[in-house]
Formats: C-alpha cells, sequence, structure tokens
C-alpha cells in the first residue's frame, strides 16, 4: 500500500500523464462497485514502471491493445506497466469495494429511510481505491467521469453535473442512469470526487470578478435538510470569493463550487476541487455553541482558500503537505476577521489552532514543519498539529516579518506563474522575497527546518518612582530543540482603569532575537498594571508573565476589554500548568472565577475541555474527587447565573453532565433529562438529551434499556453514534467485555460508530474498570495496525490507550511495549509514544498539584 517518494520521483521523470476515462458501474450491490479506467499517457519508450489500484477483482488490463498476463496485478494494490511505447493507452476494467472507513468510495445506509448515500476521501492515497491512477500529486491529467447510478440519486463531481444520457429500465431494485461528465482541468487525483445518493440540494450562485456567474450548490442527506442552515453557508461563500479573489488577483478556477454535507467524515472537510464535502456534524439539530457556528465558518473559508492554494497550484510531493493546509488555516482566519461577521477568529485562533500547536510542538515526536516525508506512511502519521496548526502560526508570523502587503504580492504572483502547476516551497518564499525584500533564507532554516517552541519572559527593572530603567525580553528553548529564533512580536502595556478595565495604554513592536533582546524604547515608562508579551499574538512562542503581571491577571483576567489579549493570558496559565509550573488546581480555580464574564464562545469551550483534561490528569490524585465534585457544582451554578438560553449557559450546562459524579449532580441531570428540573431560558432537545442519558450511564442511573429507548425516539444516524456512546459507557464488567468485542475483535464498525464506541468505553468514573484491558491492549494494537485502514487503527490505538490509569506502572508498560517493537512500526512507535508524554505529563502535573 505504500509509496515512496524515491518511486514517485522515477515515476515522474519516467511518464506524462494526459488524460483519465473513469467509468463507474454504482448498481453492482453493497460490496462492490465497477470500475473502469482508460488512461492515455506518454512515457520514455522501453521503459516499465506502475500504476495504482486497490481492487476486489481485475477482470483485464490492457496495455496499448495487447491484454497483460495476470501476474501483473498479483498483489492487489500495484498493476505493473512492462515495456511502454512513446504514447500509451492503458485499460483497467475491475470491481473494487466500497468502504465504510471514511476512506475511498465510502457507503453508508440511512437509518431513517434506508437509502444509500456514496462520497469520496481520497487525501492522502485513496483515488486508487475507486479507479486505477498514477497516485501522486504532480502528475496531473483532466479527468472524465461516468457514472451509471440509481435514477433517483444525484450524481456530483468535479464537473457541473449534466442531466443524464441515458435511462436503463428497471430489471430488479430500480430504473438505472448514465451521467457523462465533461472533463476537468488538469487536477491532482486527489482533489478529484465523486459523490452520488439521493442527496437534496439548494442553489445559488456568485459573480466571480472577471463576469463569470458561478453556480452555488449545498448537498445533503434527505433526512437532514430541514436543519440545513444554507443562507449563512452561501454568504460566507460568497464574502469569501470576494475576499480571495481580491487578495489572490486570480478570479475563481472552475465552474461551479458545491459543498456537501457528507455522513461518516473522518476529518472537517475536503478541498475536492469545486466539490467539497465537508462533516455532516457541522449540520446542527438544535441549538448549538457560537464556537461550532464559527468553527463552520473557518472551515467553510479553509476549503474555499484551498481551490486557489492546493488545486489551481498544487504541492509537488506531500513535504509540502504543510504549506498547503498552513496557508488555507491562515488565509481563512484572515477572510473571517476582514469579510465575515466573524472578526474575532484571531482568538479563536489563539485559544484553538495555537493552543494544538504547541501541545504538538511539545511531544516527544515534534518534527520541523517542513519535515522529510519518505513515504506515503509518513504523511499519514505527520498530518498533525504541526501541518496545520504550527504551520498556519509560523506563516502568521512570516506574514509579520515581511509585511501583510508584500505578503500578498508574493502570493499573486505565485498564482499567476504557476496556475495548474506543481510547486516546491522555494518556489513561493521566492515571490515572497521578491516582493518584500527580505532575504528569508535563514529565516526559513531556523522556522521551518526545526522543532520545538520558544519560551519568552520579560526582564525589566524598575526605579523609586515606578518608571521603567531597563527592560529586555529572554528567550529560552528545551534542551532536546535547542534552537532560538527570530520574532517579529508586539508589547503590550494594560492599566486598570476607574471602570475596572484593563486597557491598552501602550504598545511597542519589535524584532526579537538571540537569548536577550534589549528594549530601550520602553525605558521611561511607567511600568504597567500589566505586561504583555507577544500582544496581538504574532509570534509563535509561549509566553510568561512578571511577578506583578501574573498578579494582575489572576485578579483581573475577566476584566480584559478586548479578547484576544485575554486569551493569551489564559493560554499562558495553560502552559504552566499542563508543565508542572503551577498547580493544577490553582487552573480550576483560575477558570471557575472568570469563566463566566468569558464574552468569547469558543474561548469558553477550549478553557471547559482543559477544566475536565486538568480535573481528570493533572489535579493530584488525593485532591481528584473533591476537586471534581466541586467544580461541577460550581458550572451548575454558574449556569444559572448566566443569563438564560445564552451561550455560556448550554456549554456550562454540557460541561456539568461530563463532570457529574456526585448522587445529587447525577439527580440534577435525571431532572433535566426527564423535565422536572427546568433551567430557565435551556432547551433540551434531542442532542442535548443524548449528552444527559450518557452522564446518567457512565454514572451508572441508566441501562441499556434506557439507551434503546432514547434510540427508538432518535433512530438515525446521530442517535446510532450516541447509543454506540452510551452502550460502551455502561459501567460494568460485561459492557466493557462486549464493548471491547465489538471495536477490537470484530472489528466490524463503521469509521463513525467505532469512534463513538472507544469514546465511550474510555468514560469512567471508575478507572479500575479498565484495569483488565491493560494487558489485551498492548497484546491487540500491532495486529490492528497491520490489519486496519490508518484512520479506524489509529481510532483504537490512541482512543483505547489506558491513560486514565494515571500511573508510573501505565509508563513503564508502555516502556516496554515500544521497545520492543520491530524497526519498521514507525507509525505504531509514533502514537504510543505520544500516548506515554500524556501520561508522564500528567503524573508531573500531579506531583506540582500535591501541596
Amino acid at each position: 500500500m505504500n509509496l515512496t517518494r524515491a518511486e514517485a520521483r522515477e515515476r515522474a521523470e519516467l511518464i506524462i500523464v494526459e488524460s483519465y476515462e473513469v467509468s463507474l458501474d454504482l448498481t453492482k450491490g453493497d460490496k462492490v462497485f465497477g470500475t473502469t479506467t482508460a488512461v492515455n499517457f506518454t512515457a520514455i519508450p522501453g521503459s516499465s514502471t506502475f500504476i495504482d489500484a486497490v481492487t476486489e477483482t481485475v477482470h483485464s488490463v490492457t496495455l496499448n491493445g495487447e491484454a497483460l498476463d495476470p501476474s501483473v496485478v498479483a498483489d492487489g494494490v500495484r498493476i505493473q506497466l512492462p515495456e511502454l511505447a512513446e504514447r500509451n493507452e492503458l485499460l483497467v476494467v475491475a470491481d473494487a469495494p466500497y468502504m465504510n472507513t471514511g476512506e475511498g468510495l465510502h457507503r453508508f445506509v440511512d437509518p431513517v429511510d434506508n437509502e444509500v448515500y456514496l462520497y469520496t476521501q481520497f487525501e492522502v492515497p485513496d483515488s486508487r481505491r475507486m479507479f486505477a491512477v498514477f497516485e501522486q500529486p504532480d502528475l496531473k491529467a483532466t479527468f472524465t467521469f461516468t457514472v451509471t447510478a440509481p435514477s433517483h440519486w444525484n450524481v456530483v463531481s468535479n464537473s457541473p453535473t449534466p442531466a443524464p444520457v441515458e435511462t436503463i429500465p428497471a430489471v430488479d431494485g430500480g430504473a438505472r442512469s448514465v451521467w457523462e461528465f465533461a472533463p476537468t482541468p488538469r487536477l491532482s487525483s486527489y482533489v478529484t470526487a465523486l459523490i452520488a445518493g439521493p442527496y437534496q440540494s439548494v442553489s445559488s450562485e456568485v459573480k466571480s470578478s472577471d463576469g463569470r456567474v458561478v453556480p452555488l450548490g449545498i448537498y445533503a442527506r434527505k433526512s437532514l435538510m430541514q436543519y440545513l442552515d444554507a443562507d449563512n453557508i452561501f454568504d460566507l461563500t460568497r464574502q469569501g470569493f470576494e475576499f480571495f479573489e481580491a487578495q489572490f488577483g486570480c478570479p475563481y478556477p472552475f465552474d461551479k463550487y458545491d459543498q456537501l454535507f457528507v455522513p461518516e467524515f473522518n476529518a472537517g472537510a475536503m478541498e475536492n476541487a469545486g466539490a467539497v464535502t465537508i462533516l455532516e456534524g457541522y449540520i446542527f439539530r438544535g441549538k448549538v455553541a457560537e464556537a461550532q457556528v464559527e468553527r463552520r465558518a473557518i472551515t467553510v473559508l479553509h476549503e474555499l482558500a484551498h481551490m486557489w492554494f492546493g488545486d489551481l497550484v498544487t504541492m509537488r510531493w506531500w513535504n509540502d503537505l504543510w504549506l498547503n493546509e498552513s496557508f488555507a488555516e491562515y488565509m481563512s482566519h484572515l477572510a473571517a476577521v476582514e469579510n465575515t461577521k466573524f472578526d474575532r477568529a484571531w482568538t479563536t485562533f489563539a485559544s484553538v489552532e495555537k493552543s494544538w500547536a504547541y501541545r504538538q510542538d511539545q511531544l516527544p515526536t515534534t518534527h520541523p514543519i517542513f519535515a522529510e516525508i519518505n513515504d506515503l506512511q509518513d504523511v499519514e502519521v505527520n498530518f498533525d498539529g504541526i501541518t496545520y496548526a504550527k504551520g498556519a502560526s509560523v506563516l502568521r508570523q512570516l506574514v509579520a516579518w515581511v509585511g501583510p502587503e508584500q505578503f500578498m504580492a508574493g502570493v499573486r504572483e505565485y498564482f499567476r506563474k504557476h496556475a495548474w502547476q506543481n510547486t516546491e516551497l522555494s518556489d513561493l518564499m521566492a515571490e515572497l522575497e521578491t516582493a518584500s525584500g527580505r532575504d528569508l533564507d535563514a529565516w526559513g532554516q531556523l522556522w521551518l527546518e526545526t522543532a520545538g517552541v520558544n519560551t519568552l519572559k520579560p526582564e525589566l527593572s524598575v526605579d523609586g518612582e515606578g518608571a521603567i530603567s531597563s527592560f529586555a525580553i529572554l528567550q529560552s528553548a528545551v534542551e532536546d530543540q535547542p534552537t532560538i529564533r527570530p520574532h517579529r512580536l508586539a508589547v503590550g502595556f494594560y492599566n486598570l482603569t476607574g471602570a475596572g478595565k484593563l486597557e491598552r495604554v501602550h504598545r511597542e513592536e519589535l524584532d526579537v532575537d538571540g537569548e536577550r533582546t534589549e528594549v530601550p524604547a520602553l525605558a521611561g515608562l511607567q511600568q504597567p498594571d500589566l505586561i504583555l508579551l507577544n500582544d496581538d499574538d504574532l509570534a509563535y512562542a509561549k509566553v510568561r508573565l512578571d511577578p506583578k503581571s501574573l498578579e494582575t491577571a489572576t485578579a483581573h483576567l475577566k476584566d480584559f476589554s478586548e479578547s484576544l489579549p485575554r486569551t493569551l493570558v489564559w493560554g499562558s496559565a495553560w502552559d504552566a500548568a499542563r508543565d508542572g509550573e503551577t498547580p493544577a488546581r490553582g487552573y480550576v480555580e483560575l477558570i471557575l472565577a472568570n469563566i463566566a464574564q468569558e464574552s468569547d464562545s469558543s474561548v469558553i469551550l477550549v478553557q471547559l475541555r482543559q477544566l475536565a483534561t486538568t480535573l481528570n490528569f493533572y489535579v493530584a490524585e488525593a485532591h481528584k474527587e473533591a476537586t471534581a465534585i466541586s467544580a461541577a457544582d460550581l458550572l451548575w451554578e454558574l449556569a444559572g447565573a448566566v443569563p438564560p438560553a445564552s451561550d455560556a449557559q448550554l456549554q456550562f450546562v454540557k460541561s456539568y453532565a461530563l463532570l457529574a459524579r456526585s448522587a445529587g449532580q447525577l439527580d440534577t441531570v435525571s431532572g433535566l433529562l426527564d423535565g422536572s428540573v427546568v433551567l430557565e431560558g435551556l432547551s433540551v432537545d434531542q442532542d442535548l438529551r443524548w449528552e444527559l442519558l450518557a452522564s446518567l450511564v457512565a454514572g451508572g442511573r441508566a441501562d441499556q434499556d434506557r439507551i434503546d429507548a432514547e434510540l427508538e425516539r432518535d433512530n438515525t444516524s446521530n442517535g446510532q453514534n450516541a447509543a454506540a456512546l452510551a452502550k460502551a459507557a455502561i459501567p460494568t464488567p460485561e459492557a466493557k467485555a462486549a464493548a471491547w468485542e465489538s471495536i477490537v475483535v470484530k472489528g466490524e464498525l463503521s469509521n463513525a460508530l467505532q469512534a463513538s464506541a472507544v469514546a465511550g468505553f474510555s468514560r469512567v468514573l471508575d478507572s479500575s474498570l479498565l484495569e483488565p484491558y491493560v494487558d489485551k491492549y498492548f497484546d491487540a494494537v500491532p495486529g490492528i495496525v497491520a490489519s486496519r485502514t490508518h484512520a479506524l487503527a489509529q481510532q483504537i490505538v490512541v482512543g483505547l490507550y489506558p491513560s486514565q490509569l494515571t500511573t508510573q506502572a501505565t509508563v513503564d508498560r508502555t516502556d516496554e511495549f515500544i521497545a520492543a517493537l520491530p524497526e519498521e512500526s514507525a507509525a505504531l512507535r509514533r502514537m504510543m509514544l505520544e500516548n506515554r508524554d500524556a501520561v508522564a505529563r500528567a503524573l508531573r502535573a500531579r506531583k506540582a498539584d500535591e501541596d
């Protein structure tokens, strides 16, 4: 299944692909579909290569009119192509399996109406699961799809959907029709797409900067259309078109733009050219936190940015995957701030993306942003917080370093020169250097080719009148990642006003380099109540506060007038708690004392998640139970104190249900579910009902009969996933054994149901329920990784790791396992190192919280 970079480079030197004509028959039953691929390509005469194809059965392979021996398809993954001519025509006729893993051509049956829905997910190496293909991003070609499917279906691909050219009379299961799509522009295979089924749609349009009217479509399953907020998504899409076309100096490059919400999706979305697939969870069945609405907006803008950066201009090889994703992530937040109502998206970026990046960058498996990708397995394990979040953070730092106008000028020239081609990082950096006049070689080496995060601290002296006599910024790095880097950042001074608000009174922007940077411009100014390094969050670094600033922040965190500086202080406090520099219970107190006054929904969401992590893992064992009960009680008080029906109220109730463990708390949750407890303004909709029920199940207050009754009430895809979680959370040895059998032994669950069951299995109030599965886990995971796709294996290896048993024994058992792994188990080794690090970090944090 693997492909090395060396093989890809050699193949690209041998062949140039012109076109694919792919014919698919989706009417052959529920296991396989028919796939016929005709490829036209040129080659060095007499050379040999291979084409990728993951198949159930290959019926024939014909090269230049001659049938090849069946031995060329012996492994079911590659088809060997010997003795190529200068111009070649290859025809592969096969059956390929439908997937239920969220990879390749995924097949889903809607429990509401038993209708079948299909969609593709090809990133990184999975277009070969649908048709024979030279699967590497630098072998672009045109693609022509012809699809036979049930006549009542909608069929969507990269080109506009045509009217069916033929309808085949019903024989045994309904009429069939044939759709013949027009050829695409030259694309990499991983951004081609097919979405088919009785999806319903809403249509609109947008006028492009070149005068074209571009059709817009939004698609979803029939049973979800009643919840679709199409107007909001269309508005965001138009705002994105306007912003990106202006910034990039380039009209939208495709003929239409469809956004399709699909079931059981493994990621947030995928940038298929003109046919973006999006996580179905972004269709909200009830009230959700505004943070989730904003996250959907960022996702919509992220995928739209990819139409230019990724689809129009594509990386040559996967070592530039970080740039592809980081650019879209940076531009989506910039577009949100500058051209939508989500004008505080940089606050979200700081609290969500950067916290992810800092966490990933402090793992033992961290790696440079520009990582060496030797094969496809390297891509899969490097699809992480460095690729997305650190890359985007450093890209924002690059914008500050070269200047925003200069950055976009370089990007515009980049698109002009390289449209429909493949590029490398150096192609973009060359344009940025020309536009800005800055030499970026040293900058790139320090930021892109080394790993780790620096820490910045202020050092100041103050005279008897309270004036600053000297000010310096100290930069440090950890021993394992010792690089000291240049930073463009701002220093903010904040004072408490008469109204009790923390307001910025001075801002100084400067270049920081080396272990010590003097800032003479701040000398002579009065020491403020709080000094914030990296104000406006331009740099990528952990920040610490001086003693006076820490005192002010602790007492007045809620009093910042602006959300971004408050978020940066939140982040500094979280770093200190995770690093074991401050007691975990102090961080819990900080959250609970300030969270009710927090105005940003995403910040509330992140802080509540971090509160749960702190209570479960970082609070010392002796204080864990009492601290968790006290925290949940206070959350319930806050839910009743904040405005009724507010975003904060909903989030506090959900967090309360997640943490509930005492008899009184479970009584309250039960009352919310049955209606005997009413909280003014709180609407207990179906999705909230499932969260409340899961709380009761984990607390031993509800059983399988109660889960079955709720599923009868909500027998939908959402309901089935929620029921799978609840069933696995039943706190009995028998229920845990049944969940383990289903997930690990049988392994027949779809990706979505497996993810739910894994989450439920690990949701325990009494961790002793998981003790019998420690040895079973370590015995099972090598076989899991060997036999299942990466997405499913990762769910199990990470999700079932016994992190709830936060002991040195867990660390030691993990060390034994890692030491025994063979050298070729790189992906499993990495996952286990990260699992181990989480427990080791938790033990350090608990020790700091013991006093």
